[in-house]
């Protein structure tokens, strides 16, 4: 006889894990249909990415402009030693001519000694290593030797130098080569993701952010803070006169900026010369957590110190945020990236 037993029913626990598992998959499902290739992003998403790929060209131009700023420091340093070894062999030539000159005498006055003719010819560091040699020597001879000897030893140094800083040069301009590449990397696949946008769409993502400009502005004003010192009030008013100049990537001013090219042109105006990079402006004055920070202050975003700007107020900066933007006031809290530190100058 057949037993006719009642189906045991999936406990409570399984059917729990089989119903997030099949919510899982069709999430899955539907990301991948989503991502397929030639479909179309929407406005926020394709936003999200080119505000990611900005993101990441900022911080390339950041090391592009230290690389720069390198390059340059460098060029001057080796001009700098060229000037001096020319200048040291006009030298070096007058100091022989000078032996030169004391071996004709001697030769005018019953002639010259054959280890001064030798010397004439050569290199004396072999005659001065010798006591023999020197013993044959006048003291005057002795002494212009010396000289002689003292400045090969330091036109060898200042070559030596030279060609180092010139293996230096041609690395950070590999360097700088392959910044500008990435940045425009960068850009490229930003600007191809914002043309599969309609028109209607970039409109739209214009309008939110001089909307989101204008509410930053209003509420700096509102909450506007008494500047730390003069000279910070001063650096912040001309920040404050480039509000809507384009960002253009290793650009100082004063048609248009990067984050640091402005921070730093800022307080350019208010003669005080701080350094062109974002990370190397974070090593300079007083370090202030957020609830220091006054106007006029750097304020650094990312772990990288890639972004930076000028406290305006009410949890608001004033910066050149990234390319495609202008000038303009922002809330600390939609940089993209966190807050890190402020910096007095």
């Amino acid at each position: 006889m057949t037993s006719h037993r009642r189906p045991k029913q999936p406990s409570r626990t399984r059917v729990s894990v089989l119903t997030t598992a099949a919510a899982a998959a069709v999430a899955l499902s539907a990301n991948a249909a989503h991502a397929a290739p030639g479909e179309k992003l929407g406005k926020n998403e394709v936003k999200a990415k080119v505000d990611r790929l900005y993101e990441q060209a900022e911080q390339a131009t950041e090391k592009y402009n230290g690389a720069h700023e390198k390059q340059q420091k460098l060029q001057k340093e080796i001009s700098t030693i060229q000037d001096g070894v020319a200048r040291g062999r006009q030298e070096l030539n007058k100091l022989r001519e000078g032996l030169g000159s004391l071996a004709s005498a001697q030769y005018r006055s019953g002639g010259i000694d054959p280890s001064v003719q030798l010397l004439l010819s050569s290199a004396p560091d072999d005659f001065l290593d010798k006591a023999s040699t020197l013993d044959q020597l006048s003291g005057r001879q002795v002494q212009a030797l010396k000289k002689i000897q003292d400045k090969q030893r330091e036109l060898a140094q200042q070559r030596t130098e030279a060609a180092e800083k010139l293996k230096d040069l041609a690395s950070t301009r590999a360097e700088l080569d392959d910044r500008k590449k990435e940045v425009q990397g960068k850009l490229a696949e930003a600007q191809k993701l914002l043309n599969t946008l309609t028109a209607r769409e970039k409109a739209a993502l214009d309008a939110e952010q001089r909307r989101a400009g204008r509410s930053s502005a209003e509420r700096a004003d509102i909450g506007h803070h008494a500047p730390a010192t003069g000279r910070a009030a001063a650096a912040f008013a001309a920040a404050r006169s480039q509000l809507g100049k384009p960002y253009v990537r290793g650009a100082t001013g004063p048609s248009s900026y990067d984050c640091s090219g402005l921070t730093s042109w800022a307080y350019a105006q208010a003669d005080v010369f701080i350094p062109r990079t974002s990370e190397a402006q974070s090593g300079i004055g007083t370090r202030l957590t957020r609830s220091q920070l006054q106007v006029g202050d750097l304020v650094f975003f990312f772990n990288d110190l890639h972004h930076v700007g000028l406290y305006a107020g009410n949890g608001q900066i004033l910066h050149a945020p990234r390319t495609g933007t202008v000038v303009r006031y922002e809330s600390m809290d939609t940089i993209g990236g966190p807050f890190m530190f402020g910096v007095r100058v």
